[in-house]
């Protein structure tokens, strides 16, 4: 498996760290402001109304927060919380009896909704749209549909993958947020207020070489800073500056554009072959991970950085990516833009993916 330091999928370790340092209030979270203006009004005006507000589905890629604002959703409401996720509602009458105890005005939230069961799914379109859904008893002919009334409720989904929803269940939520990957600035706040609340001595330059290896993603980040803190306990003076940072990820293979060992291999396996193109399934064997892995975890960062690209031949090294690795670019390699660990500076890149 690949080292999860710089993925953005939460480990167990990350579940039970962020608890402490996830921002309880719309007010404390840094980020995401057209995101958190939006909902600021969403919520203030349910709250006049007194009444729950829209269903919510929150789409991004993983580590940026979603989870974090369906607990805020139900702070700001002074309501109830539940959290499931998709692949756990195998049933309808699993999510019937997740919804039968829902109390008036509660939130729940279902985390990868898009891997929600189909007859799972069509029960939930009538509990949002009419807050009723239909229990099934018996089979065959003799089968009996009983109508049970839900109390009103807010639907918080969360999604990695928008483009695998359904029609009709996206059309059913009143308001989707597209969250963004954050700026350094933003995640340099981040780190910084996380140091606080874990009691970690960080200086504003340990603080910045962090945020800017953190793949825009504050999952990431938190995870660099408990790792940066270790070695500065362990062969440093406890104070995570700008030295302790860089030293700490040197062992830890994190870079200064946030790649570890896969990603240096993917890009290697494709400089090895001329650039590219190369397939999935190849790049995978080569490089000695799972196809899932590489396209998941490692893709997405290398595609945004610039530094590759997805044609209908298959994934290329550009001009970028053969410059960070200190080796000469062929002429006529595609992509000639700086990675900078951020937005790909090479934005015609992406018209290559079919």
């Amino acid at each position: 498996m690949t080292d999860p330091l710089v993925s953005a999928f939460a480990s167990d370790e990350d579940t039970v760290a962020d608890q402490s340092v996830r921002p309880k209030r719309l007010a404390e979270l840094i980020g995401q402001h057209r995101v958190r203006e939006q909902l600021d009004l969403l919520l203030r005006s349910a709250l006049r109304r007194g009444s729950p507000p829209d269903h919510i589905l929150l789409s991004g890629p993983p580590g940026l927060g979603k989870t974090t604002m369906a607990m805020i959703v139900a702070a700001e409401l002074g309501a109830g919380l539940r959290l499931t996720s998709g692949p756990a509602i195998e049933r309808a009458g699993d999510l019937a009896a997740v919804l039968t105890s829902l109390t008036h005005g509660d939130v729940l939230f279902i985390d990868e909704i898009h891997r929600m069961a189909r007859p799972a799914e069509e029960l939930l379109y009538s509990a949002m749209e009419d807050f009723r859904v239909d229990v099934v008893v018996g089979k065959g002919p003799g089968a009996t549909a009983i109508p049970l009334d839900v109390e009103p409720f807010t639907l918080v989904g969360a999604t990695t993958r928008s483009g695998l929803l359904t029609g009709p269940m996206r059309d059913r939520f009143g308001f989707v947020g597209q969250l963004d990957f954050y700026d350094p600035e933003e995640l340099e706040q981040i780190i910084a207020r996380s140091a606080r609340i874990l009691d970690v001595p960080i200086t504003e330059d340990g603080a910045v070489e962090i945020g800017r290896r953190s793949r825009g993603t504050p999952r990431i980040a938190n995870r660099l800073l408990r790792r940066v803190r270790d070695y500065a306990e362990v062969r440093a003076d406890g104070v995570v500056d700008v030295a302790a940072a860089r030293a700490a990820l040197r062992v830890y293979d994190v870079d200064e554009l946030g790649l570890d060992r896969l990603d240096r291999a993917v890009l290697l396996a494709l400089v090895r072959q001329g650039g590219g193109p190369v397939g999935l399934s190849t790049l995978a064997v080569a490089v000695g991970e799972q196809p899932d892995t590489v396209e998941e975890v490692c893709e997405p960062f290398l595609l945004r950085s610039g530094l590759l690209a997805r044609t209908p031949r298959g994934r290329i090294a550009t001009a970028s990516a053969w410059r960070h690795l200190g080796i000469p670019a062929p002429a006529g390699t595609v992509g000639g833009g700086k990675a900078t660990g951020g937005l790909s500076q090479t934005p015609d890149l992406f018209s290559l993916e079919p």
